[in-house]
């Protein structure tokens, strides 16, 4: 028996489809070469915004010709376009066999056997059930030997007047420490270097249970084999002193931060409801500076919010210009359906996102041209994670930039030392020093 898994989506979502992996590989699957050959589709969805929504209705369509050879196939449908529209989405697409959200992944297994049993498999609840916890008993199966993704927390207790997550993911739970550091001393018995803690807000893991984010930091480094320790993604308003103290303390915590700033204009953030102001923002950055010596920043930004006006966009551009993000991740507003920003006066229209969108990824070319000239002839150190064409090794920096270099397969999995001989925006061409 095999089965496909097509994941859309933030590294939550990939870590719960390597989860998923784990589950059906101790339940006897194997992965299948593609979604031709397999006798369990599964669909893990993301529903932030309506393209990837479209994309999920799009490959069903695709997968229905499954069916055709092989009759006791079955498709799934999991994750968080699952948790927001319930039965909807079967009424839509009849094809579906099974159906999850990130609540029960744990129950995959009954729900197999209820959907090979000829019934409709159908699991989507209002809050997580009593034995979530049950999801951390099974394995994960990574693709990446010597980097793993470890989720710390799951959902979010943030009321951002245009996300989903608090109705998709649920509000804030965090896994506990014991649990946490299980995995991770499993995963380095299995040979991974880097762990990067993931959670939908990741810098208010133990609010819930009166701990703080930074004694995770600490006590993750005290486990030996773990080189590097990285996490996404972080609010700013949970971002406090204590944190950045962790990061400049802890050498294996790297010099880089996600903290998504979504607008620079004080009136949209609090339309938002953010929680913070620009001049804030800009505060918490100062402060990582003063504490991370050569700390990396990239983000999160929102172009078009409704009432969006031609003054509040320039403030999102003052931003990047103050910051110098290495990485922006740029979004044109989609009104998500039970948001409060969904039905919010002053819709933007979307030449005028697109045009906005376009002069806001012309800003952050250059600055990312001018940010990667300034690593040419620099030493960086970087974790060797795979090789392509038999000799080109392909790593990372402390800082987030992927480098490539000549080498051979005995430098996999290896922490070095290498010069960087041309920087280019998303890549840099190095050598072993």
């Amino acid at each position: 028996m095999k089965y496909y898994i097509k994941t859309f989506g933030c590294q939550m979502n990939f870590n719960d489809s390597e989860r998923i992996k784990g589950m059906l590989q101790t339940l006897g699957y194997q992965e299948a070469k593609d979604w031709q050959e397999a006798d369990i589709i599964l669909i893990n969805t993301c529903t932030i915004r309506e393209k990837p929504d479209q994309k999920v209705f799009s490959h069903l369509g695709e997968y229905k010709k499954l069916k055709e050879q092989n009759p006791k196939a079955l498709i799934g449908v999991c994750g968080c376009l699952a948790q927001r529209m319930g039965f909807e989405l079967i009424q839509k697409s009849p094809v579906v066999d099974i159906m999850f959200s990130s609540f029960n992944m744990h129950q995959l297994p009954e729900l197999i056997q209820q959907a090979q049993a000829g019934y409709k498999a159908v699991a989507i609840l209002e809050n997580p059930p009593d034995d979530e916890d049950k999801l951390w008993d099974y394995p994960t199966v990574r693709d990446n030997p010597y980097c793993a993704y470890v989720t710390v927390m799951k959902g979010c207790d943030k009321n951002c007047t245009y996300c989903v997550v608090p109705k998709t993911r649920g509000r804030q739970r965090s896994r506990s420490l014991e649990s946490i550091l299980k995995e991770v001393r499993d995963l380095v018995s299995d040979g991974v270097k880097e762990v990067h803690l993931l959670g939908q807000n990741v810098t208010a893991w133990g609010k819930d249970i009166g701990k703080h984010f930074s004694e995770l930091l600490y006590r993750v480094a005290e486990i030996d084999g773990v080189e590097r320790i990285r996490f996404t993604t972080g609010h700013p308003k949970d971002l406090d002193e204590g944190i950045a103290k962790a990061m400049g303390e802890i050498k294996k915590v790297c010099e880089h931060i996600h903290l998504p700033f979504q607008a620079g204009s004080d009136r949209i953030l609090k339309l938002m409801d953010r929680g913070y102001t620009k001049e804030e923002y800009l505060e918490k950055i100062s402060m990582l500076k003063e504490y991370v010596k050569g700390i990396t920043f990239s983000t999160d930004v929102i172009v078009g919010f409704p009432t969006e006006t031609e003054e509040d966009f320039e403030e999102t551009l003052d931003m990047l210009k103050k910051v110098r993000f290495e990485q922006v991740f740029s979004f044109k507003f989609s009104p998500r359906p039970d948001t409060p920003a969904y039905s919010m006066e002053g819709q933007v229209p979307d030449q005028v996102k697109t045009q906005r969108m376009s002069r806001l990824l012309q800003l952050q070319k250059e600055i990312m041209g001018e940010v990667a000239k300034s690593y040419e002839g620099t030493i960086q150190e970087v974790l060797i994670e795979s090789i392509e064409h038999g000799n080109k090794l392909i790593g990372r920096t402390r800082t987030n930039r992927w480098v490539s270099m000549e080498g051979g397969v005995e430098m996999l999995g290896k922490v070095v030392k290498v010069k960087v001989i041309r920087s280019y925006p998303f890549n840099m061409e190095c050598e072993l020093v």
